[in-house]
């Protein structure tokens, strides 16, 4: 009798150990709770040189210990934080809207997302063990680097060299 209920003991133990690791990007959206990416910490305080020149403050407007996280991120990556499209990008910007620019890309691209994770969703809930939604809802759209890469080297395009496929 003891040694029948140490395996079922310890089977239950793994069984329940294997359960508890979530992925980062599960894409169950029914979680409760605050989402941490919405919290913008202040810039810390500091005296100003002059009172006199401080603007005139204007109810729910920007202070100026508020981030600018655009603009912090600019300066992080080397930029000049400026208004507008630097005369340089002229022509990338040119050339990336040449068949036209979509003014909601955010709002469709959410909409499409959202509609194809709730027909992805259907079965999604009926698994005996965790999976990966994400890897799962955009299987069909991963590609394969080296299929891609032979058929650029096949058709002459010149391609950088690749890590060898593991196998």
């Amino acid at each position: 009798m003891r040694f029948a209920t140490a395996p079922i003991i310890l089977g239950s133990v793994l069984l329940l150990a294997a359960c508890g690791d979530k992925p980062l990007h599960d894409l169950d959206a029914r979680r409760k709770g605050p989402d941490e990416f919405l919290v913008l910490p202040n810039k810390p305080l500091e005296q100003p040189a002059s009172y006199a020149q401080l603007p005139t403050p204007t109810p729910g407007g920007a202070n100026l210990t508020d981030r600018n996280p655009r603009q912090e991120a600019i300066v992080a990556l080397g930029g000049r934080p400026s208004s507008g499209i630097p005369a340089s990008e002229g022509a990338l910007i040119t050339a990336a809207s040449r068949y036209g620019v979509q003014g909601d890309i955010r709002e469709t691209l959410a909409e499409e997302d959202a509609k194809r994770r709730k027909r992805a969703g259907i079965l999604a809930n009926i698994k005996l063990f965790p999976v990966d939604r994400y890897a799962e809802t955009y299987e069909r759209d991963s590609l394969d680097p080296y299929a891609v890469s032979d058929a650029y080297r096949a058709a002459g395009v010149p391609t950088p060299s690749a890590p060898p496929e593991d196998r």
